[in-house]
Protein backbone atom coordinates (compact mmCIF):
# COMPACT_ATOMS: atom_id res chain seq x y z
CA UNK A 1 0.00 0.00 0.00
CA UNK A 2 1.58 3.41 -1.45
CA UNK A 3 1.18 5.93 1.77
CA UNK A 4 -1.43 8.62 0.80
CA UNK A 5 0.91 11.34 0.67
CA UNK A 6 3.02 9.27 -1.91
CA UNK A 7 0.01 8.81 -4.02
CA UNK A 8 -0.83 12.71 -3.57
CA UNK A 9 2.62 13.67 -4.63
CA UNK A 10 3.20 10.90 -7.45
CA UNK A 11 -0.92 12.26 -8.69
CA UNK A 12 0.58 15.79 -9.24
CA UNK A 13 2.52 15.00 -12.14
CA UNK A 14 0.64 15.81 -15.33
CA UNK A 15 -0.09 12.76 -17.64
CA UNK A 16 2.10 12.83 -20.74
CA UNK A 17 6.12 11.84 -21.74
CA UNK A 18 8.25 12.64 -18.82
CA UNK A 19 12.22 12.05 -18.17
CA UNK A 20 13.18 10.50 -15.25
CA UNK A 21 16.45 11.66 -13.87
CA UNK A 22 17.95 8.32 -11.96
CA UNK A 23 21.28 8.65 -9.64
CA UNK A 24 20.54 4.92 -8.61
CA UNK A 25 20.27 6.66 -4.76
CA UNK A 26 17.56 5.95 -2.58
CA UNK A 27 14.77 9.03 -3.38
CA UNK A 28 15.31 8.28 -7.40
CA UNK A 29 14.55 4.74 -7.08
CA UNK A 30 11.51 5.78 -5.37
CA UNK A 31 10.53 8.25 -7.69
CA UNK A 32 10.71 5.86 -10.36
CA UNK A 33 9.08 3.13 -8.58
CA UNK A 34 5.94 5.50 -8.11
CA UNK A 35 5.55 6.73 -11.48
CA UNK A 36 5.91 3.19 -13.13
CA UNK A 37 2.92 2.36 -11.51
CA UNK A 38 0.95 5.34 -13.80
CA UNK A 39 -0.43 3.90 -17.43
CA UNK A 40 -0.54 7.97 -18.34
CA UNK A 41 2.96 8.56 -18.13
CA UNK A 42 5.43 7.34 -20.93
CA UNK A 43 8.85 7.55 -19.10
CA UNK A 44 12.48 7.95 -20.37
CA UNK A 45 14.90 7.33 -17.25
CA UNK A 46 18.28 9.22 -17.72
CA UNK A 47 21.79 8.30 -15.89
CA UNK A 48 24.43 10.86 -15.63
CA UNK A 49 27.65 8.34 -14.79
CA UNK A 50 29.26 11.15 -13.31
CA UNK A 51 33.34 9.08 -12.79
CA UNK A 52 33.71 9.19 -9.25
CA UNK A 53 34.73 7.35 -6.45
CA UNK A 54 37.22 5.46 -7.96
CA UNK A 55 35.04 4.03 -10.84
CA UNK A 56 32.38 2.87 -8.04
CA UNK A 57 29.97 5.42 -9.91
CA UNK A 58 29.79 2.79 -12.72
CA UNK A 59 28.39 0.47 -10.16
CA UNK A 60 25.35 3.06 -10.06
CA UNK A 61 25.13 3.09 -14.08
CA UNK A 62 24.87 -0.38 -14.10
CA UNK A 63 21.98 -1.02 -11.00
CA UNK A 64 20.05 2.26 -12.83
CA UNK A 65 20.42 0.04 -16.21
CA UNK A 66 19.20 -3.01 -14.99
CA UNK A 67 16.16 -1.43 -12.87
CA UNK A 68 15.09 0.50 -16.11
CA UNK A 69 14.88 -3.35 -18.05
CA UNK A 70 13.29 -4.70 -14.72
CA UNK A 71 10.60 -1.69 -14.94
CA UNK A 72 10.70 -1.90 -18.82
CA UNK A 73 11.97 1.36 -19.04
CA UNK A 74 13.78 3.18 -21.53
CA UNK A 75 17.10 4.11 -20.45
CA UNK A 76 19.52 6.78 -21.29
CA UNK A 77 23.31 6.86 -20.07
CA UNK A 78 26.09 8.94 -20.93
CA UNK A 79 29.64 9.34 -19.02
CA UNK A 80 30.39 12.85 -17.51
CA UNK A 81 33.67 12.63 -20.27
CA UNK A 82 30.99 12.95 -22.92
CA UNK A 83 28.65 16.05 -21.89
CA UNK A 84 31.37 18.06 -19.84
CA UNK A 85 33.24 19.20 -23.37
CA UNK A 86 29.93 20.24 -24.59
CA UNK A 87 29.60 22.80 -22.07
CA UNK A 88 29.90 26.05 -23.09
CA UNK A 89 31.27 27.84 -19.67
CA UNK A 90 32.73 24.93 -17.25
CA UNK A 91 32.12 25.66 -13.84
CA UNK A 92 35.30 25.42 -11.40
CA UNK A 93 33.03 24.17 -8.68
CA UNK A 94 32.75 20.41 -9.30
CA UNK A 95 29.10 20.45 -7.67
CA UNK A 96 27.98 23.22 -10.60
CA UNK A 97 30.09 21.24 -12.82
CA UNK A 98 27.81 18.17 -12.13
CA UNK A 99 24.79 19.70 -12.66
CA UNK A 100 25.58 21.61 -15.24
CA UNK A 101 26.33 17.94 -17.29
CA UNK A 102 23.36 16.65 -15.57
CA UNK A 103 21.15 19.65 -17.19
CA UNK A 104 22.21 18.96 -20.51
CA UNK A 105 21.93 15.59 -20.60
CA UNK A 106 18.34 16.09 -19.76
CA UNK A 107 17.78 18.93 -22.07
CA UNK A 108 19.45 16.27 -25.13
CA UNK A 109 16.76 13.51 -23.64
CA UNK A 110 13.86 15.59 -23.48
CA UNK A 111 14.98 17.08 -27.29
CA UNK A 112 15.68 13.31 -28.36
CA UNK A 113 12.02 12.14 -27.33
CA UNK A 114 10.20 14.75 -27.52
CA UNK A 115 9.25 14.73 -23.66
CA UNK A 116 7.76 17.63 -21.87
CA UNK A 117 10.13 18.01 -19.45
CA UNK A 118 12.23 16.39 -16.75
CA UNK A 119 10.83 14.77 -13.06
CA UNK A 120 13.39 14.86 -10.44
CA UNK A 121 13.61 13.24 -6.63
CA UNK A 122 13.96 16.49 -4.42
CA UNK A 123 12.47 16.06 -1.58
CA UNK A 124 11.23 17.90 1.70
CA UNK A 125 15.03 17.70 3.24
CA UNK A 126 16.62 18.61 0.44
CA UNK A 127 14.62 21.58 0.35
CA UNK A 128 15.26 22.63 3.68
CA UNK A 129 19.23 22.07 2.76
CA UNK A 130 19.01 24.08 -0.03
CA UNK A 131 17.15 26.92 1.76
CA UNK A 132 19.52 26.27 4.94
CA UNK A 133 22.54 26.79 2.41
CA UNK A 134 21.34 30.01 0.75
CA UNK A 135 20.01 31.00 4.51
CA UNK A 136 24.22 30.76 5.47
CA UNK A 137 25.68 32.43 2.25
CA UNK A 138 23.13 35.75 3.00
CA UNK A 139 21.24 35.18 0.40
CA UNK A 140 18.46 37.68 -0.36
CA UNK A 141 14.56 36.83 -0.25
CA UNK A 142 14.31 35.55 -3.85
CA UNK A 143 16.91 32.48 -3.20
CA UNK A 144 15.50 31.66 0.15
CA UNK A 145 12.09 30.06 -1.64
CA UNK A 146 13.78 27.31 -2.37
CA UNK A 147 13.40 25.16 -5.16
CA UNK A 148 10.52 25.53 -7.61
CA UNK A 149 7.88 21.97 -7.73
CA UNK A 150 7.48 23.20 -11.49
CA UNK A 151 10.31 26.00 -13.14
CA UNK A 152 12.50 25.89 -15.98
CA UNK A 153 15.99 26.24 -16.33
CA UNK A 154 16.36 27.73 -19.51
CA UNK A 155 14.46 25.58 -21.96
CA UNK A 156 14.02 23.07 -19.95
CA UNK A 157 10.85 22.03 -17.63
CA UNK A 158 11.95 20.78 -14.77
CA UNK A 159 9.44 19.63 -12.28
CA UNK A 160 9.60 17.98 -8.57
CA UNK A 161 6.90 16.37 -7.61
CA UNK A 162 8.46 15.22 -3.99
CA UNK A 163 9.14 18.43 -2.78
CA UNK A 164 6.34 17.98 -0.12
CA UNK A 165 7.44 14.56 1.32
CA UNK A 166 10.23 13.52 3.57
CA UNK A 167 13.29 11.61 3.08
CA UNK A 168 11.93 8.95 5.62
CA UNK A 169 8.31 8.36 4.06
CA UNK A 170 10.20 7.78 0.82
CA UNK A 171 13.02 4.90 2.60
CA UNK A 172 9.85 3.39 4.42
CA UNK A 173 8.48 3.17 0.96
CA UNK A 174 11.45 1.42 -0.42
CA UNK A 175 11.49 -1.23 2.09
CA UNK A 176 7.68 -2.26 2.27
CA UNK A 177 8.15 -3.12 -1.37
CA UNK A 178 11.78 -4.84 -1.14
CA UNK A 179 13.23 -2.76 -3.46
CA UNK A 180 17.12 -2.23 -2.83
CA UNK A 181 19.06 0.99 -4.26
CA UNK A 182 22.52 2.57 -4.09
CA UNK A 183 23.94 4.10 -1.16
CA UNK A 184 26.57 6.93 -2.26
CA UNK A 185 29.41 7.00 0.58
CA UNK A 186 30.12 10.79 -0.25
CA UNK A 187 26.89 11.57 1.39
CA UNK A 188 28.46 10.85 4.87
CA UNK A 189 31.47 12.88 3.68
CA UNK A 190 32.03 15.91 6.27
CA UNK A 191 34.12 17.85 3.76
CA UNK A 192 30.64 18.75 1.54
CA UNK A 193 28.89 21.55 2.98
CA UNK A 194 24.98 19.92 1.84
CA UNK A 195 26.38 16.80 4.24
CA UNK A 196 26.89 19.28 7.31
CA UNK A 197 23.55 20.77 6.66
CA UNK A 198 21.77 17.50 6.48
CA UNK A 199 22.94 16.39 9.63
CA UNK A 200 22.52 19.89 11.63
CA UNK A 201 19.02 19.43 10.12
CA UNK A 202 18.76 15.31 11.01
CA UNK A 203 20.16 16.64 14.71
CA UNK A 204 17.34 19.53 15.13
CA UNK A 205 14.17 18.62 13.54
CA UNK A 206 12.41 21.58 14.93
CA UNK A 207 15.36 23.86 12.90
CA UNK A 208 14.20 21.61 9.76
CA UNK A 209 10.04 22.76 10.15
CA UNK A 210 11.22 26.71 10.44
CA UNK A 211 13.73 26.34 7.50
CA UNK A 212 10.66 25.26 5.46
CA UNK A 213 7.97 27.48 6.86
CA UNK A 214 10.59 30.43 6.05
CA UNK A 215 10.59 28.97 1.87
CA UNK A 216 6.85 28.77 2.33
CA UNK A 217 7.01 32.45 3.13
CA UNK A 218 9.41 33.46 0.78
CA UNK A 219 8.26 31.75 -2.15
CA UNK A 220 4.79 33.81 -0.94
CA UNK A 221 6.40 37.05 -1.01
CA UNK A 222 8.57 36.27 -4.02
CA UNK A 223 5.00 35.33 -5.87
CA UNK A 224 3.75 39.07 -4.66
CA UNK A 225 7.11 40.85 -5.63
CA UNK A 226 7.05 39.34 -9.36
CA UNK A 227 3.22 39.89 -9.60
CA UNK A 228 4.13 43.65 -8.86
CA UNK A 229 7.18 44.42 -10.76
CA UNK A 230 6.20 45.77 -14.42
CA UNK A 231 7.83 44.79 -17.61
CA UNK A 232 10.60 48.08 -18.27
CA UNK A 233 10.72 49.63 -21.41
CA UNK A 234 14.00 49.99 -22.58
CA UNK A 235 14.70 53.54 -21.16
CA UNK A 236 14.00 53.92 -18.03
CA UNK A 237 12.48 56.72 -15.72
CA UNK A 238 15.01 56.96 -12.61
CA UNK A 239 12.24 59.49 -11.41
CA UNK A 240 9.08 56.76 -11.73
CA UNK A 241 11.38 53.91 -10.62
CA UNK A 242 11.86 55.57 -7.33
CA UNK A 243 8.44 55.32 -7.05
CA UNK A 244 7.92 51.51 -6.00
CA UNK A 245 9.19 49.57 -3.43
CA UNK A 246 12.77 48.57 -3.32
CA UNK A 247 12.21 45.01 -3.61
CA UNK A 248 9.66 45.66 -6.57
CA UNK A 249 12.28 47.78 -8.45
CA UNK A 250 15.03 45.29 -7.85
CA UNK A 251 13.08 42.15 -9.49
CA UNK A 252 11.73 44.57 -12.34
CA UNK A 253 16.01 45.99 -12.70
CA UNK A 254 16.21 41.57 -13.01
CA UNK A 255 14.11 41.15 -15.31
CA UNK A 256 15.27 44.34 -17.51
CA UNK A 257 18.43 42.87 -17.19
CA UNK A 258 17.49 39.65 -18.64
CA UNK A 259 15.73 41.04 -21.63
CA UNK A 260 19.14 43.02 -22.52
CA UNK A 261 21.17 40.15 -22.94
CA UNK A 262 22.45 39.37 -19.57
CA UNK A 263 22.34 35.24 -18.59
CA UNK A 264 19.65 34.91 -15.88
CA UNK A 265 22.74 32.77 -13.84
CA UNK A 266 24.67 35.85 -13.81
CA UNK A 267 22.29 38.18 -12.15
CA UNK A 268 23.13 37.93 -8.59
CA UNK A 269 22.78 40.03 -6.06
CA UNK A 270 25.96 41.78 -6.36
CA UNK A 271 25.19 42.31 -9.91
CA UNK A 272 21.68 43.79 -9.19
CA UNK A 273 23.08 45.63 -5.97
CA UNK A 274 25.44 47.48 -8.50
CA UNK A 275 22.82 48.12 -11.10
CA UNK A 276 20.42 49.53 -8.37
CA UNK A 277 22.93 52.08 -7.08
CA UNK A 278 23.41 53.07 -10.54
CA UNK A 279 19.91 53.82 -10.66
CA UNK A 280 19.94 55.82 -7.62
CA UNK A 281 23.35 57.48 -6.95
CA UNK A 282 24.36 60.34 -9.10
CA UNK A 283 28.00 59.44 -7.57
CA UNK A 284 27.79 55.68 -9.20
CA UNK A 285 29.75 55.68 -12.50
CA UNK A 286 27.64 56.64 -15.15
CA UNK A 287 28.32 53.76 -17.57
CA UNK A 288 29.46 50.53 -16.62
CA UNK A 289 29.33 47.25 -17.95
CA UNK A 290 27.07 44.10 -16.95
CA UNK A 291 27.15 40.37 -17.29
CA UNK A 292 26.69 39.51 -21.28
CA UNK A 293 27.91 42.10 -22.15
CA UNK A 294 25.50 44.65 -21.63
CA UNK A 295 26.55 48.34 -21.19
CA UNK A 296 24.28 50.29 -19.58
CA UNK A 297 24.49 53.75 -19.12
CA UNK A 298 22.69 56.45 -17.07
CA UNK A 299 21.81 59.95 -18.79
CA UNK A 300 19.43 63.01 -18.13
CA UNK A 301 17.59 61.05 -15.52
CA UNK A 302 16.92 58.18 -17.47
CA UNK A 303 18.80 54.39 -17.47
CA UNK A 304 19.17 53.06 -20.87
CA UNK A 305 20.98 49.88 -22.55
CA UNK A 306 23.64 51.16 -25.30
CA UNK A 307 23.52 47.22 -26.69
CA UNK A 308 22.09 43.98 -26.38
CA UNK A 309 18.72 45.03 -25.97
CA UNK A 310 17.33 42.91 -28.80
CA UNK A 311 14.40 41.48 -26.50
CA UNK A 312 13.04 44.33 -25.31
CA UNK A 313 9.08 44.93 -26.10
CA UNK A 314 9.23 48.32 -26.09
CA UNK A 315 11.53 51.02 -26.64
CA UNK A 316 9.46 54.06 -25.62
CA UNK A 317 10.15 55.74 -22.39
CA UNK A 318 7.56 55.92 -19.37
Amino acid sequence: MIPAALQTAIASVPPGAWAVGVSGGADSVALLRLLAGRSDLRLVVVHLDHQTRQGASGDDARFVAALGQQLKVDCVQQQRSEIEPLLTTIPRNLSARYRACRLMLYQQVVDQHQLAGVLLAHHADDQAQTVLHQLLRGSGAGNLGGMSPDGRVGRLRIVRPLLGVDRQKLRGYLADIGQVWCEDVSNRDDHYARNRHRQLLDQFPQVNCAVLELAESMRALQQWIQAQSPQLPQQISLAQLADWPRVVQIQALRRWLIAAGTPPAAVERPVLARLWMMAHDAAAPAQQDFPGPVRVRRRQGVLLVEKGMQNVRSSKSF
